[in-house]
């Protein structure tokens, strides 16, 4: 799902998969004039592959395609547990009983024939995208509700969070209360900053309090606006031990790779941790090494996933 503007609702992401090219610009012109985002894939190969970088709010699935039909490509996206949510709305010249019962039973929630009819597609994604959002929104809150997670709008301004992120959120900034309707100011900021570029699930934002981090993680940004973050609290100790003893670091080596994970540049890690930038460089030099990597993005990123396994 993409953000059309901070604070404004995002734009469904619909998944186009079709092999011909004159249907293919019909059906993004149609839909981008509607206001959505359009992802295009030229065969079923192709949709599987890009599903596993992105996931779409609703699929248009044809039936008839060259290598992987829709029928096979269709089953194999309702395979994975994560997809279960994900409306697919086969298009078919095929008019026969049984190639419809074939695509519903393949995983399809509905289907259109050729030629398409705009406006009774139109609202056929629509119908489907109001569904699949309640029922997505449903499962998030049974995900989330036995964990300190919370939700904030397009401003950053809270919407909700669960009884661990106010007894976490409370413990870590005394003389805030959930009673506030607010976020704790650093938290707010941090969230805020994040907003402001294009994050995927997974980035976090992040707060320091003592020789703790508090951590947000994005988890993913619904059609009703709502951004929600999973929260977690690490000791820089625990961090620096785990990554020193997973990668074969030296303690400080382990120090500079953590601030290194949080997005600080050498010039503050200097500061921080009251070390020269060169010896920051020549640290790294060894961190490079030991972890078979070519440059910092690449480092920091194996750090961010070891401290979150």
């Amino acid at each position: 799902m993409q953000k059309s503007d901070h604070g404004a609702a995002p734009r469904p992401t619909i998944l186009v998969v079709e092999d011909t090219a004159e249907s293919l610009r019909f059906l993004t012109t149609m839909l981008e004039s509607a206001g959505m985002t359009v992802l295009i894939a030229v065969d079923g190969l192709a949709a599987l592959s890009l599903l596993q970088h992105v996931t779409p709010d609703l699929v248009l699935m044809d039936a008839v395609m060259p290598n992987l039909d829709g029928f096979e490509t269709t089953r194999r996206i309702k395979s994975d547990p994560a997809f279960q949510h994900l409306p697919i709305i086969f298009m078919t010249g095929l008019s026969e009983t049984e190639d419809v019962v074939r695509g519903l039973s393949a995983g399809a929630i509905d289907y259109v024939t050729k030629p398409i009819v705009l406006d009774e597609l139109l609202a056929r994604i629509r119908v489907h995208l109001a569904s699949a959002r309640v029922a997505h929104g449903s499962q998030l809150a049974l995900d989330t509700s036995g964990r300190p997670a919370l939700a904030v709008n397009g401003s950053g301004d809270l919407d909700w969070l669960t009884p661990l992120a106010t007894d976490m959120l409370e413990r870590l900034f005394p003389g805030w209360s959930a009673a506030s309707g607010t976020l704790p100011k650093p938290l707010h900021a941090a969230i805020r900053e994040l907003q402001a570029g294009v994050p995927t699930p997974g980035t976090s934002a992040t707060v320091e309090k003592g020789e703790s981090c508090l951590e947000a993680g994005f988890l993913r940004c619904t059609t009703t606006g709502q951004w929600l973050f999973r929260l977690s609290e690490r000791g820089e100790r625990e961090e620096r031990r785990l990554l020193a003893a997973r990668h074969g670091l030296t303690s400080r080596e382990a120090e500079v790779l953590l601030w290194i994970s949080r997005g600080k540049q050498n010039r503050d890690v200097s500061e921080i941790l009251h070390i020269s930038p060169r010896t920051v460089n020549k640290h790294l030099e060894q961190i490079f090494e030991k972890m078979g990597v070519e440059n910092r993005a690449s480092a920091a990123a194996i750090a961010v996933t070891t401290m979150s396994q």
